[in-house]
């Protein structure tokens, strides 16, 4: 019975990823990471099939006590990082930054991507709050883009009635690190800063702003598609890990 319920675990989970990730591959994100998914979906199925044919028993003892203490060890560090990805999600800012900094991410010849959409109206509404804040949208053209993300968020965002005189646009970057150092180079020293991304991403980018030595910062999480959550909190994770080896 309970090979029969282990079998039947890996199976589900094998399907779930799969079907998850055909779900992402399907949303247009820019990016390939729904391989990920399809990746775990093999390895599931490769343990269901390890199950089925009793392949772990085979093993010699200590190789499958060093397995699992190396499966703990990755779970465990997989739960801090997203915990720490997940305390960023509350970010509200504050009043009367003098400016803010909105990260890019995919844009379309129809307009912004829904996660780049998410951004720009929590800007607008920062925006609309607080009249006196110059707002930097920053990000340039990827290789499967129309034209850089900055000339396309700042189309939106006049388009919903902020002046351009507002506006400022960074078209260069093409990563989170990018976003910071070019967007700095328009602070005055000493300006509060506020930087708008979606919550998953919120975390991150706080550790890449102080890296680039933007100091008076604070984070403004925007909302994201609670479907596709799940793909950008497991993304974020191999974000962070990157980030902590390269900086």
């Amino acid at each position: 019975m309970k090979k029969k319920k282990l079998l039947g675990l890996w199976v589900f989970l094998s399907i779930v990823c799969f079907v998850y990730g055909i779900v992402v591959r399907a949303a247009g994100s820019g990016t390939s990471f729904f391989i990920a998914w399809l990746g775990l979906a093999v390895m599931f199925g490769f343990f269901a099939l390890a199950v089925k044919k009793n392949l772990w028993s085979k093993l010699p003892k200590a190789i499958r006590k060093i397995f699992v203490v190396l499966v703990c060890a990755g779970l465990a560090f997989f739960v801090v990082i997203e915990g720490c990805v997940i305390s960023g999600f509350g970010a509200k800012g504050q009043a009367n930054l003098d400016y803010i900094i909105v990260l890019g991410a995919q844009v379309y010849e129809r307009g912004p991507s829904v996660v780049l959409q998410y951004r720009l109206d929590e800007a607008i509404k920062y925006l609309e709050e607080n009249p006196d804040t110059i707002c930097i949208v920053s990000g340039g053209q990827g290789y499967n883009e129309p034209f850089a993300e900055a000339v396309g968020m700042a189309d939106y965002l006049e388009q919903q009635g902020i002046s351009p005189d507002r506006i400022i646009l960074e078209a260069e970057s093409k990563t989170t690190s990018e976003n910071m150092a070019n967007s700095k180079v328009y602070l005055p020293e000493g300006a509060s800063v506020g930087i708008v991304t979606n919550n998953f991403h919120m975390f991150r980018a706080l550790q890449t702003a102080k890296k680039q030595g933007i100091e008076n910062v604070c984070g403004i999480a925007a909302d994201s598609n609670p479907v596709y959550l799940p793909n950008n909190m497991f993304r974020e994770f191999f974000g962070e890990i990157k980030f902590l080896i390269f900086g």
